[in-house]
């Protein structure tokens, strides 16, 4: 989580913000700090849960929220950095996740139609850098880190380490 950037975002006071993450945050830490200062107009998200401020404005009708399976959301991130519009994938078919959206049959089977998502800027937390932006991240911060970046046309990354340029191994380099 990309904490220093999530709080420098709130301090821009910035409003209308539309956030594509994995979560929601929680009260108090995370996305849940824009939530609590009201910054988020949509949320796309697989996980909403443990966060009271997430609930009140949803039930509300103050928050726009879009539940995504999690690896749909992943998918749609990554294909959105690969300049690929759209797939179709068989999760959410016969669900709430399949209204309003194309269904197609391929070999007997049906599919849903998802859109790419793109964002305007991604932030994201990586473990190293070097000085010409490569990253490494390391646990599950491998997970969407490296498809929200590709998938925003900028991205800002937050690093607890920056080295020179060639100091990091080319294997070991994610992004």
């Amino acid at each position: 989580i990309p904490e220093a950037l999530i709080a420098a975002l709130k301090d821009t006071g910035v409003k209308n913000l539309t956030c594509i993450s994995n979560n929601a945050g929680v009260d108090g830490f995370g996305l849940g700090l824009l939530l609590e200062t009201k910054q988020i107009k949509k949320m796309i998200a697989s996980y909403v849960g443990e966060n009271k401020e997430f609930e009140r404005q949803f039930l509300s009708g103050e928050l726009e929220v879009e539940l995504t399976p999690q690896g749909t959301l992943a998918e749609k991130l990554r294909a959105g950095g690969a300049g690929i519009p759209a797939f179709f994938t068989a999760t959410g078919v016969g669900t709430l996740i399949a209204e309003g959206k194309e269904l197609r049959e391929f070999n007997g089977k049906e599919y849903i139609l998802e859109h790419a998502l793109t964002a305007d800027v991604g932030l994201v937390k990586a473990y190293k850098a070097d000085k010409a932006g490569n990253l490494i991240f390391r646990k599950t911060a491998q997970n969407f880190n490296p498809v929200c970046a590709t998938a925003a046309k900028v991205c800002i990354a937050e690093v607890e380490e920056i080295v020179e340029i060639g100091a990091l191994d080319p294997d070991e380099i994610h992004l």
